[in-house]
């Protein structure tokens, strides 16, 4: 008999991650491979953020904090939704986590029980099913479709509960589609949402910096206040401020639930760096003048890989209001062969060889949970971007 848990055959690794590890796998053994499969901004953190943690260790803040976060951080978020969405919330209201991956997980794990259900717009983030079905619930995966632009329609949402539904995850801008909500596509679901009170919703934010075209982003609480009480908004500096591996994510909730996700976590990880949550109260409080540029070189990138890709017969790439990724379909390469004698039965089997044969790393679209797609992140060079589309471009070309 094993000794692992049995909950752990509930899960799978993460996909983006393996694809990652499998290119760099590659690239150790000299293969010139161009990854575009991390979600991960190629930018350096502001200077102003690095000098306010090189402060914090100066000043011998390295001790253990608050469980779910400092005084200082809880007001800089607090001071954020205030700003941004006209939002109210107090410090009681506000955890923070090691990353937004793990204040998703905290609120899971404090709130799911056995037969629970949680429901989740595909394509979706790879982690949402597999941190549902950690926690015991039942993910309700609803597939929304390339002709919507990949975005879950009122009426779907509203088939797709049950008196069993206890949580709503929402995702906008979204990885891995980029796609992003209006105010009146968010007002049409808050509207259902409204006539169903025991429905909790988890907004997913961590790319509302990351808009163009003069797309507005809006978040649930905020189109609709009458979903205050019940909403977790979830949102971090990883993508926006470029700081993924200073792993700092935070939610901002009813204290009833912030005092749970407190509880899991003080029995679990403690607090989050303490020098990573000072460079964080910097990023949320100071200078956010570098947002724009950075937008700008995003959007000049995704412009850039849906063009390129658009060109390929057999691929159809919408343009996204936001994020750093495409979601291209590649319908019309299934059935078709590689050089090498691979045959495209589906998503999986384009990544692999694209991989393996052109030295290209991407992600699947099995792993976000709607097919046959794949993701790109454009969060790298354009030289990176145009060398790497051309590779895709030649790939294609070369299928029979």
């Amino acid at each position: 008999m094993s000794f692992l848990s049995a909950t752990l055959s509930r899960v799978k690794p993460s996909p983006t991650i393996a694809m990652t590890a499998k290119a760099a796998e590659l690239k150790a053994a000299g293969r010139d491979v161009i990854g575009l499969s991390a979600g991960e901004p190629d930018f350096d953190t502001p200077q102003n953020i690095k000098d306010a943690a090189v402060a914090a260790i100066a000043a011998g803040k390295t001790k253990y904090t608050a469980p779910d976060g400092i005084p200082e951080l809880k007001q800089a978020v607090c001071a954020k939704m205030k700003r941004d969405h006209g939002l109210e919330y107090t410090p009681a209201q506000i955890s923070v986590g090691t990353g937004g991956k793990q204040t998703l997980y905290n609120a899971l794990m404090a709130t799911m029980n056995d037969g629970d259900k949680v429901i989740i717009p595909a394509p979706y983030w790879v982690s949402y099913p597999d941190m549902v079905l950690l926690a015991g619930g039942t993910p309700v995966v609803v597939e929304t479709t390339l002709a919507n632009n990949f975005k879950l329609t009122a009426e779907q949402l509203e088939a797709a509960i049950t008196p069993r539904t206890k949580w709503f995850i929402f995702n906008s801008p979204s990885n891995p589609t980029g796609a992003g909500y209006s105010r009146d596509e968010l007002k049409a679901l808050t509207d259902v949402l409204m006539r169903y009170p025991h429905i909790w919703i988890m907004s997913d934010d961590m790319y509302e910096h990351l808009a163009y075209d003069g797309f507005e982003f809006c978040t649930p609480a905020e189109v609709e206040p009458g979903l205050y009480d019940r909403t977790l908004t979830c949102n971090g500096v990883s993508k926006a401020y470029a700081m993924t591996g200073w792993r700092i994510g935070y939610a901002a909730g009813p204290v009833e639930l912030i005092s749970a996700m407190r509880k899991i976590q003080s029995q679990s990880t403690s607090n989050p760096c303490s020098i990573s949550q000072w460079a964080a109260v910097e990023a949320l409080n100071g200078t956010q003048d570098f947002l724009a540029p950075n937008n700008e070189t995003f959007k000049r990138r995704r412009d850039l890989v849906v063009r390129m890709l658009d060109e390929i017969d057999g691929i159809t790439c919408p343009k996204p209001e936001g994020a750093f990724y495409v979601y291209p379909s590649i319908t019309g390469l299934i059935g078709k062969t590689t050089p090498a004698g691979t045959v495209i039965e589906n998503d999986e089997a384009f990544a692999t060889a694209l991989l393996e044969e052109a030295d290209v790393a991407v992600v699947f679209g099995a792993a976000f949970g709607l097919s046959p797609n794949f993701r790109v992140s454009y969060a790298t060079s354009d030289a990176a971007l145009t060398e790497a589309c051309g590779r895709i471009q030649r790939f294609c070309a070369s299928l029979r």
